[in-house]
């Protein structure tokens, strides 16, 4: 098992949700913790605030491409390639799952009767794997170094 994965293993046993476990192991790579951050995308978990549409591992690879070519302040703009990036990642995404949807992806398995708890499969440890490898490919294409950006 390799390190990712043995953390997506424990960060899901703690009670993380996908989003959160991508954007967490990204920012750890960085060596940067920002709570705040992880907070704000446990609504994307579970197909957008646990209602079973779009998947959290496709919204979270998205936000990890905008780490490094997005706009974060008001004198900067997205850098040229960040949508031919996220079309690229929307891409992968359909032709791999063949759905956007968190439902169609894991189906029944995605049990939300206690908010509190959220459960997931282990498939999706599987999916948020290949989503941040994806992610991070297609950083390493368009030239950005992971770990180092602005």
């Amino acid at each position: 098992m390799n390190e990712t994965v043995f953390r997506i293993f424990q960060l899901a046993s703690s009670k993380y949700c996908c989003t959160q476990i991508m954007l967490k192991i990204q920012l750890e790579q960085e060596g940067i913790e920002n709570t705040d951050l992880i907070k704000a995308v446990g609504g994307l978990c579970g197909g957008v605030g646990f209602s079973g549409g779009i998947c959290g591992v496709l919204t979270g690879g998205i936000c990890i491409i905008g780490l490094y070519s997005g706009k974060g302040r008001e004198e900067e703009y997205n850098k040229e390639d960040f949508y031919e990036m996220i079309e690229e990642y929307i891409n992968w995404f359909d032709a791999e799952y063949k759905s956007r949807e968190c439902m169609d992806i894991i189906g029944s398995q995605l049990k939300k009767n206690n908010m509190k708890e959220p459960s997931y499969p282990v498939k999706c440890g599987e999916i948020i794997e290949k989503g941040l490898s994806k992610a991070w490919e297609i950083i390493n294409k368009h030239g950005y170094e992971l770990g180092a950006r602005e």
